[in-house]
C-alpha cells in the first residue's frame, strides 16, 4: 500500500485574505497556520502534500508557502477550475463562486494513488490529530467496503468568542462509526452553553459542549476519487436547476451518501485538541498567544524549521 499523502485545500486562501500577500503570521517569525499543519504531519508521518490552489495564485502561493515547505517534504500543486466540469455541463453564466470542498479534491485525481488524509488551509488541528489520522490510513484498506476516518473535535474546544461558526454536527454508533453529520451554519457561544439556529437568531437550539464536530479532516482511500468524480455530473443535474450560482458539492455530503448507501463506514478519531483559527480578525491575537503557549510547553521548537 501506497503511503497517506497529505491534500490541503488552499484555493480560497487569496478571496478569504483578500490576496496571498496578506496573510497574517502567528509568530514572531512569520509563520502561518500552514506551517504548523505541515511540521505536525511530517513529525506524524507524511512525507507528500499536495495543495490545491487557483491557477492565478500559484506565483505568489510557491513564493510565500510553496517553496519554503519544499526543503522539508515532497510538494505538488493541483488547480481547482471553475470550467473543470463533466462532459455536457458549462458554468452558468455569473457564476464566480466555486464549486465547493468536494470539487476541490477532485482536482487531485490525476495525482492521487494511495490513502490520502484532507485538511483546510487555515486551521490548525494539532499534533494528535495528524498522527492518529496517519496511523489509521496506514493501516486500513478498502475491502468489500470503503474504510474512511474522520477527526472529531469536541464542539467546546472550536468555538470562537467573536461571533458564529459553521459546524458539521456528527452522531456515531456505539462502535464509533459516523452516522451522520448535519450541518450547523451558525452556531454560537451563549451564556448557557453553544447553541445554533435556523433563522437569523429568532430561536436558539442548544447543543452540548461534548458534540464532536469535524472540522473538515478526512481521511480517504483512493476509491473516494472515483466516487468524486462518478457523482459529480448527478449532483450538478439536480442542483444547477435550482441554484446555478451558489450551489457546491461538498465532501461531507458524498460521505454521508456513501454511509447511506452502505458503501462506506467511517471511524471518527475524537481529538482533545483545541482547534484554532482566524474566522474573524479579532480570533487572531488569542490564536499568536496560543502558538507561543504551544512553544512554550515544548510542543514547537521556538523556531519552527530551524
Amino acid at each position: 500500500m501506497n503511503k497517506p499523502v497529505l491534500v490541503i485545500m488552499a484555493a480560497g486562501m487569496g478571496s478569504r485574505y483578500g490576496g496571498l500577500k496578506q496573510i497574517d503570521p502567528v509568530d514572531a517569525d512569520g509563520h502561518i497556520i500552514m506551517d504548523f499543519s505541515i511540521y505536525d504531519a511530517v513529525k506524524a508521518g507524511f512525507e507528500k502534500v499536495i495543495f490545491i490552489i487557483k491557477k492565478e495564485d500559484e506565483k505568489a502561493f510557491r513564493a510565500g508557502i510553496g517553496d519554503r515547505m519544499e526543503r522539508r517534504i515532497q510538494v505538488e500543486y493541483v488547480f481547482q477550475d471553475l470550467h473543470n466540469l463533466p462532459d455536457g455541463f458549462e458554468v452558468p453564466e455569473g457564476r464566480e463562486k466555486p464549486w465547493g470542498t468536494a470539487h476541490a479534491v477532485l482536482s487531485c485525481l490525476p495525482v492521487i494513488d494511495g490513502p490520502f488524509a484532507v485538511i483546510n488551509a487555515d486551521d490548525y488541528y494539532g499534533q494528535q490529530a495528524f498522527q492518529v489520522i496517519y496511523d489509521f490510513l496506514s493501516t486500513h484498506k478498502d475491502t468489500d467496503k470503503y474504510h474512511y476516518t474522520m477527526v472529531g473535535y469536541l464542539l467546546k474546544n472550536t468555538l470562537t468568542e467573536n461571533g458564529h461558526v459553521a459546524r458539521g454536527v456528527c452522531e456515531t454508533d456505539a462502535a464509533g462509526k459516523l452516522t451522520s453529520i448535519t450541518e450547523r451554519v451558525r452556531i454560537e457561544k451563549k451564556e448557557d452553553g453553544p447553541a445554533y439556529t435556523e433563522d437569523g437568531g429568532v430561536t436558539w437550539v442548544s447543543l452540548p459542549e461534548d458534540a464532536v464536530v469535524s472540522m473538515n479532516m478526512w481521511g480517504f482511500g483512493e476509491s473516494m476519487m472515483t466516487e468524486l468524480r462518478d457523482r459529480f455530473a448527478g449532483f450538478l443535474s439536480e442542483n444547477l436547476p435550482k441554484n446555478p450560482l451558489k450551489c457546491e458539492y461538498f465532501l461531507p455530503f458524498v460521505v454521508d451518501e456513501l454511509i447511506r448507501e452502505g458503501k462506506a463506514d467511517v471511524t471518527v478519531l475524537k481529538s482533545r485538541d483545541r482547534w484554532y483559527g482566524v474566522t474573524y480578525k479579532e480570533d487572531k491575537p488569542v490564536v499568536v498567544k496560543a502558538v507561543q503557549s504551544l512553544k512554550d510547553q515544548g510542543f514547537y521548537p521556538q523556531k519552527l524549521w530551524e
